[in-house]
């Protein structure tokens, strides 16, 4: 079965891919460079190529079950012939004969195709230099940085639905003045209570929502923000050299997600504005959306996995502006050391300044 686009070097015929540093094309055997643009009209001919025919049957053989096979794809691999199986949610991978990079076209048809799409900027050597200076903090214990070693690493363009609204709300918030002072016989504190009223308009844009079953929402917005800045119309060039997956939650099932973001956001906001009051809570909070739109795009994700002392461990890193997470296990012998000796220096310095001042 056809649906694979492999992009070939016009000098050696070698697979060419993305590379980050260049932001271009480039041929890893012959080093030649290609400008992703120069690809577009190639990618239209590869859209409208016709399917190969090759049925086979044989009755005597048993076949898979519909479940068995449900949601999954075979293709031919056109570099060396091998199978390529991949899930209905892949859209780029690499062939396991001869690994080449391939981009799965009918991933990309009708109402399945991105709208934008964020390069990486980094490459694996950056997130393996990464992981080993998030690794290398104090309350690490030594024997994890010693033993911690990469089981997976692999860049990912993870699939993202951008919601864009304008935001009108109403706020209520009730704060607190405290005010201290004193007389010759004693001190007061006096607290005032008031009600706070809120209200404006916000626009927000480009408000990224997981659409992958595949990534954990949690680790994905901990990556956040992306640069939109760097965002460019949708080319399959891209995500060679890449693993890249389309979306299974569709855009009805990101708008619950995409309201409580933006309700947050805009609490967060307006919270701003009563930063001087104490112990704000807030009492009412309404929000009406308009001008609503949504779009679908690609953000380029580095996923990384370690394992030690029976437990994995996984790490993300923005692939456009290197922001690196992920948690780590707690040397609580040193943390405990740490926080005796800041203790220690916090009471000898209090005891100064009050012998000081006696």
């Amino acid at each position: 079965m056809s649906g694979l686009i492999e992009y070939k070097c016009p000098n050696c015929n070698g697979t060419v891919e993305f590379d980050s540093s260049i932001q271009e094309m480039k041929c890893p055997f012959c080093d030649t460079t290609f400008a992703v643009a120069s690809l577009m009209e190639l990618d239209k001919e590869l859209e409208h190529a016709p399917s190969d025919q090759m049925d086979w049957s044989n009755k005597e053989r048993e076949y898979m079950s519909e479940d068995e096979t449900a949601g999954l794809n075979v293709y031919s691999c056109q570099s060396c012939g091998g199978e390529v199986v991949a899930d209905e949610t892949t859209a780029a991978t690499s062939c396991p004969f001869c690994d080449n990079n391939i981009v799965l076209k009918d991933r990309f048809a009708g109402d399945l195709k991105p709208d934008y799409v964020i390069p990486f900027a980094f490459d694996k050597k950056a997130a393996k230099a990464a992981l080993k200076k998030h690794v290398d903090k104090r309350f690490v214990p030594k024997i994890f940085k010693d033993e911690n070693h990469i089981d997976e690493i692999k860049g990912v363009y993870v699939p993202v639905w951008l919601f864009d609204s304008d935001v009108e709300a109403d706020m209520v918030f009730k704060g607190e003045l405290i005010r201290f002072y004193s007389d010759s016989r004693y001190n007061y504190t006096e607290t005032s209570v008031y009600r706070l009223n809120r209200s404006g308009t916000l626009s927000f844009r480009s408000v990224p929502v997981d659409g992958s079953t595949k990534m954990d929402d949690d680790l994905m917005e901990s990556v956040e923000p992306f640069d939109l800045s760097g965002q460019k119309d949708f080319q399959t060039a891209y995500l060679a050299g890449y693993l890249a997956n389309r979306y299974d939650v569709d855009v009805d099932e990101s708008i619950h997600r995409a309201n409580e973001r933006l309700k947050h956001s805009t609490a967060e906001m307006f919270s701003r504005s009563v930063a001087q009051y104490s112990n704000v809570t807030v009492q009412y909070n309404q929000v009406h959306l308009s001008n609503n739109s949504y779009a679908y795009a690609l953000y380029p994700v580095w996923l990384l996995n370690t394992s030690w002392n029976g437990k994995k461990y996984q790490f993300a890193m923005n692939g456009q502006t290197g922001k690196f997470v992920g948690n780590l296990p707690l040397d609580k012998g040193a943390y405990s050391r740490w926080f005796v000796s800041i203790a220690a220096i916090t009471s000898v310095v209090v005891y100064a300044i009050a012998w000081m001042f006696r």
